[in-house]
């Protein structure tokens, strides 16, 4: 059995193969480009104005003028145009693009205007108010990089140098697989003996959140069907997620049926409460498998702790759990990590805090609800005091 540090140097050890695809500008959010971005033209085009008010002639003005006869108007979206006489002015609005022979702008609430002229009433600076053509970036700059995560700030940037569609790594055609005998689905109507699938619909909510759309799959404790269908599913689709039959009953034929599949065992088992008979490996093409617990919050414990950072190193990102502090003292004396159920507030000094709870074990999916994540306790300890500052893996987004 393994620690928790070597499951997560393992998993991200075997990686999916990174392909690409070209998405809708509209679909890339959250998606990592896997393109360099480049300017089409200078940013901004050019001199761009900043304020309403007038644009001037700064040598006039420094040279004792304070009130300026207005020529024109200029509006954003008009044509480049000039400055007839230096002793002048023109009323021009934010984003109109400055007129040759004016250098500065002066705001409206600076000047006042009567009979149709325009007195400064405050200090000028050379140039002011004005955005530069090309300050923000040349022309062939590269404005965004390759392997940056998509957000609404490069949108903004990616429509601003024409781009409607942005190529950026392809993520994993995903399966889910629920096992055992005992599952029904969610329409139908449970005999004594049964409960309804669950873990699986955790599973997929993850996974897309994170981007990844999946499909289900249901698997009677059958070991010939398993291989049959396993098979089938492994050559299709790039991650596996496998709830259930990873343990050691009578009919958790999972690991036998991966291995005669030739998916070769990375581990099988990881010193941690909840989710310890947790297996990780990887098919001959490549492929990934996760096969998680069957009792709900372990299966949900695994699918958070394990695949994100997965996903991440695949596409060469930084992995890195914030830390949180926790509020109240835990005692727990296994030598396990421990990932305690916790729900998040901050602090009047500004620092993010944790509150633990006890659920009911790996079968309580139903207190989850009250947490927001996940405070990971770290192995070879037994008491853990308030005050003191740990990981934390955050299921739901809470600020």
């Amino acid at each position: 059995m393994i620690t928790y540090q070597e499951a997560i140097d393992i998993i991200t050890q075997h990686t999916f193969k990174v392909q690409t695809e070209t998405v809708s500008l509209n679909d890339a959010d959250g998606r990592v480009l896997a393109e360099d971005v480049i300017a089409d033209r200078d940013l901004p085009p050019y001199d761009r104005v900043t304020m309403d008010g007038i644009a001037i002639n700064f040598n006039a003005y420094d040279q004792g003028q304070r009130t300026f006869k207005i020529e024109r108007t200029i509006g954003a979206g008009m044509p480049k145009s000039k400055l007839e006489d230096s002793s002048n002015c023109v009323q021009i609005m934010t984003g109109a693009i400055m007129p040759e022979g004016a250098d500065t702008v002066i705001r409206y609430e600076d000047i006042s205007i009567e009979n149709e002229e325009a007195t400064i009433n405050e200090e000028v600076a050379h140039q002011q108010n004005i955005h530069f053509k090309g300050q923000d970036k040349k022309q062939g700059d590269i404005v965004l990089a390759r392997g940056l995560t998509l957000g609404a700030t490069e949108a903004i940037v990616a429509a601003a140098v024409g781009l409607s569609r942005l190529q950026v790594i392809k993520l994993p055609k995903a399966a889910i697989i629920t096992t055992g005998d005992e599952l029904v689905d969610i329409d139908d109507t449970p005999l004594d003996h049964q409960v309804r699938r669950s873990s699986n619909y955790g599973a997929q909510s993850v996974l897309k959140q994170w981007g990844i759309d999946s499909k289900q799959f249901h698997l009677r404790d059958d070991k010939a069907l398993m291989i049959e269908e396993i098979s089938h599913i492994l050559e299709e689709y790039e991650l596996v997620v496998i709830t259930g039959g990873v343990s050691r009953g009578k009919f958790d034929y999972l690991p036998e049926v991966l291995d005669e599949l030739g998916v070769v065992k990375h581990f099988h088992k990881v010193k941690q409460r909840p989710g310890k008979p947790f297996w990780f490996g990887t098919a001959a093409n490549g492929h990934t498998v996760f096969a998680l617990p069957g009792n709900p919050v372990s299966s949900f414990v695994c699918a958070n702790a394990y695949i994100r950072p997965w996903l991440k190193a695949s596409q060469n990102l930084a992995y890195e759990l914030p830390s949180v502090r926790l509020m109240n003292d835990v005692v727990f004396k296994p030598d396990l990590t421990y990932f305690l159920e916790c729900s998040i507030s901050v602090s009047s000094e500004g620092l993010i805090e944790a509150r633990t709870f006890r659920g009911n074990g790996s079968g309580d999916f139903a207190n989850m609800t009250q947490a927001d994540g996940f405070v990971v306790l770290p192995q070879g300890k037994t008491e853990f005091k308030a005050g003191e500052v740990y990981p934390y893996i955050a299921y739901r987004s809470t600020f």
